[in-house]
């Protein structure tokens, strides 16, 4: 099957210009058809105001200082994972290869030294920064230092190295790291560093991350306020365009306008460290046969096509907090089997939120829905865990999990995803939606509005 471009541009610029006409007519969200059928959940919390479009410099302080607390026995914190370093600092910086570590050291309150490539360094200065210490960039000459005139190539530095010269004559004796040491990092550390213990902190990091705050509740919160707009627009521009759609086409649509409702409300002025950690992804979006892999290879650009499934899914953040909302939707005509899949979907998000409450394990959880599936005559049809912890600030995927294997309490504060996926990739049918459902004193809450409900998700085009 040839690719016609023009007929795609056309087909995709039609589709736009329904979608600035939905998005017109459905400014106030109360007005969209499909906002009706939002259900309210009293376990929700409250979202935080707009204006917090980030949590502030003195919450990661407090995170630094918490971290300080569980570890009574270190006279320095030494962070050199990205997500540690967003957690304790709130510095939001590019990713790439280039190495960086933050030292927080025991005797000294809402000190950060950081040891970071030059090309970072007026970014994290503007944040918040004790000191920093750069070199060059990598990989890393011992001369080589062109801001300052020295250009002598050759001499390549051990940037891990390079970082504990940095340490020498500090008088810590005791470090902890959170990242796991390779085997030539321990021989720098004895050369460098003799008599000086680095002991692993990683899980004392992921008990503060795990266990969400109010204030990354609240801020998360207000994300899937922004989610309930989103799906219904989603759901309202499906029933206009119906199966002149493509997937490709919705999934372009619901990512401007997302972009758009987030931009409408984040005070933003182009400087650094305004409006971080924000992103809208509507990528996945898929039709069809695509639906039925969990993790499908295929490009998506195919037509919704009446009798077939459709995946609609978004992932979005503001100030590094957010989550994952998907939807599927049932296109008439459905077949009986098509049915049941999504029956017995629905049923186990329902046995998911149920289930996540303080004091239960992460694998009673999953025994639960996993057993209901099985019992629904669903076997050949399951493929994954029902669902993941929410890691923030780009983490994504975060232990514990619920999974069989995962024998983690439950606890106030946590959230995971809800994603009890069905696939039978010979019908060519998938039914996997998402949610984030937060562990509460009183039981499990899903963060969203969007219903799981027949009415919301059988639709006749």
């Amino acid at each position: 099957m040839s690719f016609d471009l023009t007929q795609a541009l056309r087909t995709i610029g039609a589709g736009f210009d329904g979608a600035v006409a939905l998005a017109e007519k459905y400014s106030d969200a109360e007005t969209s058809p499909s906002a009706a059928l939002l259900v309210d959940r009293p376990l929700q919390p409250e979202p935080a105001p707009s204006g917090t479009d980030r949590l502030p410099l003195g919450w990661y302080q407090a995170r630094s200082e918490a971290l300080k607390a569980r570890l009574p026995d270190v006279d320095a914190i030494l962070l050199g994972t990205k997500a540690n370093q967003i957690y304790f600092t709130g510095c939001f910086r590019g990713g790439d290869s280039r190495r960086s570590w933050v030292l927080m050291p025991a005797r000294e309150t809402n000190a950060a030294h950081w040891f970071i490539p030059r090309i970072d360094l007026a970014l994290v200065q503007a944040w918040w920064a004790t000191s920093c210490t750069t070199y060059f960039c990598d990989p890393h000459a011992a001369d080589g230092y062109p801001h300052e005139g020295r250009v002598t190539p050759g001499n390549r530095v051990d940037l891990f190295a390079w970082m504990l010269a940095n340490l020498q004559g500090k008088g810590y004796r005791t470090i902890g790291i959170d990242a796991r040491l390779a085997e030539e990092e321990v021989a720098a550390i004895a050369a460098l560093l003799p008599g000086v213990r680095f002991v692993p902190i990683a899980a004392d990091c992921h008990a503060l991350r795990c266990r969400k705050t109010p204030e990354e509740i609240a801020l998360t919160q207000r994300v899937y306020r922004y989610f309930d707009r989103l799906h219904c627009f989603a759901r309202d521009y499906v029933l206009a365009r119906g199966t002149d759609a493509t997937d490709f086409e919705i999934g372009l649509a619901m990512r401007a306008f997302g972009i758009n409702l987030l931009l409408q409300d984040v005070k933003r002025d182009g400087r650094p460290h305004s409006a971080v950690g924000i992103d809208v992804t509507a990528h996945y979006v898929r039709s069809g046969p695509a639906t039925a892999y969990p993790h499908p290879n295929q490009f998506f650009c195919n037509h919704v096509r009446r009798g077939e499934p459709l995946y609609v899914n978004s992932d979005m953040y503001l100030g590094g907090y957010g989550g994952e909302c998907y939807r599927n939707y049932q296109i008439a005509p459905v077949a009986p089997h098509q049915e049941k899949m999504w029956q017995v979907v629905a049923e186990t998000a329902e046995i998911i939120v149920e289930g996540c409450r303080p004091g239960r394990a992460c694998f009673d959880v999953a025994r639960d829905v996993h057993a209901h599936q099985v019992k629904e005559g669903m076997a050949d049809y399951i493929f994954h865990r029902p669902g993941h912890g929410m890691g923030m600030n780009g983490e994504g995927h975060q232990m514990p999990c619920l999974s069989l294997g995962d024998e983690t309490p439950i606890e106030a504060g946590m959230m995971f995803s809800v994603e009890p996926g069905l696939y039978d990739t010979a019908r060519g049918i998938g039914v996997n939606p998402s949610d984030t459902v937060l562990v509460t004193d009183k039981g499990g809450v899903l963060m969203s509005r969007v219903p799981f409900s027949r009415e919301w998700s059988f639709l006749s085009l």
